[in-house]
Parts: C-alpha cells; structure tokens; sequence
C-alpha cells in the first residue's frame, strides 16, 4: 500500500452514511470533485436520488442513493452487496449518521434507560455495524479508508447528552482498535468537530450559534465544509494517518 498523496479520486468508489445530512452531502460534494463515485445511504430521504444526481460527475460518475438503516444491519449488508453489484468496490467509507437530543448532564431522570439504549444503538452500533458491512469490500481495496465523524464531546465529556458522550467516547476508542486490526488495507480515524451549524441537535437556534461563537477562539462554529475538508485531506494528501482523531472545531474544546 502507498501512502503517497493523490491530487485526484478518479475510480474510487465513496460510500457515505447520512449521506443527505449537512456533513455527509458536504462530504459527498468533495470527494465527487475530485473523481470518487458517492453512494449516498439514507433512511427516507425522498429526494435522495436527485441529491446523488447533482453532485459533481465531471468524470462520468454514477453516482446514486441507497436506503438504509445504520441500526438494521441486514439493510446495510444489503447496501454493501448492492456496491459491490454496482460499483464493483468500496474504497472510502464515510459514517456520518446518527442523532441525539439535548439533555442536560445533571438531569438523571430525563435520560432514561431507553434514551441511553437508542442513542448508543444510533451512534456506536449503528456505525460498527457499517464498518462491519463494508469492512470486506475496503480490505478488498487495498488503499480502504473509514471516516468516522464524532464528537469534541467524546473527550471533552461536554455534549448535548451524556449517552451521546459515551456513544462518541467508544466510537473513538473502537476506532483506534479497528485501525490496528484492519491495518494495512484500511485506514481509520475519527474526525471530532465542536458545534456545527446544521440542524443535527434540534431545538438549537441563532442563539445557541451566537453563544457558541462568541466562547470559540477563531470566533464561529462549525461548518459543514471544515469537517468535509478533513474527510477531503484524508483521502488525499493525509494518507499516512490511521488511529488517531483530527479535531476540527475551532479551539472550541479548549
């Protein structure tokens, strides 16, 4: 395997989960710039073959949508055999999926016994299952990469809720593991931004934005697109990096 950087992604093939949310489509639309083919995987986006279709296809990419549920892993070993059908490959695999809800850390009650099952079931599982679907399909690539996009929250211990802390703690800490047990095909790192601006957290308006902001040493959250930049890097000229987390959040954790 070589680690030297690429300038282009022309005949990779890119599967991407929550691939119509803020970070996956932002992801999608650079790796698709640079030549990959972008699967988009989604629960029930209704315009999920349109948003596949307006992505860059400079180079004659066919890229598309695929339904499927990150906590049902029989739809996901269906997505991976139907890249393979498809594609004939999976070279990166970007697990951006997932959701949480505000809770505060001192309030025990509100987060009960099936708010910590579900949102571990939706941010560590959930992803671990992917990896394992497409896990066959990257080492079979040789130059295999996974992206999991996490949380400052995970070693920060400050997040919208506890069990997502925890979720993205051993998201983290699989991730170092699995990058030594799928080493050399396979690269893995955890891409840990701070608030971002997207609809991810819901009930969060301009005011959170604001606060956010005004505590963040470069002065503003998040964008989807600092994150996608990383994904970007990673693909190309970062390629000598595996089990480790790139913080991308603006001095927020601090």
């Amino acid at each position: 395997m070589s680690f030297d950087p690429l300038t282009r992604l022309d005949g990779k093939v890119a599967v991407i989960t929550g691939g119509l949310g803020a970070i996956g489509y932002a992801s999608a639309r650079r790796l698709a710039a640079l030549g990959a083919t972008c699967v988009l995987l989604h629960r029930k986006g209704e315009d999920a073959d349109a948003r596949a279709a307006a992505l860059p296809s400079d180079r004659g990419q066919r890229h598309g949508a695929l339904r499927a549920d990150i906590v049902d892993s029989a739809s996901l070993r269906a997505a991976a055999e139907q890249v393979q059908a498809t594609h004939g490959r999976c070279d990166i695999l970007v697990n951006s999926a997932g959701h949480t809800r505000p809770v505060p850390a001192a309030d025990l009650e509100g987060l009960s016994d099936e708010l910590i099952d579900e949102l571990l079931r939706a941010n560590f599982r959930g992803v671990f299952a992917t990896i394992r679907a497409f896990a066959p399909l990257l080492k079979a690539s040789g130059d295999g990469l996974i992206v999991n996009v996490s949380s400052i929250a995970g070693f920060t211990g400050v997040g919208s809720n506890l069990a997502y802390v925890a979720a993205k703690a051993g998201l983290d800490v699989v991730g170092d593991a699995l990058a030594k047990a799928l080493a050399p095909a396979v690269r893995v790192v955890s891409v840990s931004p701070g608030a971002v601006e997207s609809a991810f957290v819901p009930g969060r308006g301009e005011d959170f934005k604001n606060k956010m902001a005004a505590t963040t040493p470069l002065g503003r959250i998040g964008l989807p697109e600092d994150v996608a930049a990383t994904v970007e890097a990673l693909a190309t000229t970062l390629r000598f990096v595996t089990g480790t987390r790139i913080v991308v959040d603006g001095g927020r954790h601090l």
